[in-house]
């Protein structure tokens, strides 16, 4: 089987916090944004690049999506960007399952041991157990 794990993936972009909607306010940005850093400017939400990587659908036939994601993530926002439609997607909020989790973007595929355990369950599936708090202790 074809998988795919995505850890605080941008899939449909990102507004920076909100700060992307200040650019109608500074004439010329954009276009400073896109020549200085093309690959910043792909990942505004609403950008042409991901109206075209998305235009077909989120998903292919024959993958397992899974998606990992952090509320507190404070550079793919919302963080509900991050997640995939599909027949065969597993969205995961690592707040649901553990509450206590304050893992923001750049830790959770560094040291979030929760992570970890999605990402294992989601890579060999026959032997997944369930991730709980007590996964980031063992």
């Amino acid at each position: 089987m074809n998988t795919f794990v995505g850890i605080a993936p941008d899939n449909h972009g990102t507004t920076l916090n909100g700060l992307t909607k200040l650019l109608p306010y500074f004439p010329g940005a954009e276009d400073v944004i896109a020549s200085a850093a093309p690959g910043l400017a792909d990942q505004v939400a609403g950008s042409a690049f991901l109206a075209k990587l998305n235009a077909g659908g989120d998903t292919v036939p024959g993958v397992h999506y899974t998606v990992i994601a952090t509320r507190y993530d404070e550079v793919v926002t919302p963080y509900t960007s991050q997640f995939l439609s599909g027949s065969d997607v597993h969205n995961v909020l690592i707040q649901n399952l553990c509450s206590a989790d304050l893992s923001e973007h750049a830790l959770l595929g560094l040291t979030d041991r929760i992570v970890f355990h999605e990402v294992a369950n989601a890579l060999d599936p026959a032997h997944a157990t369930a991730t709980t708090c007590l996964s980031a202790l063992s």
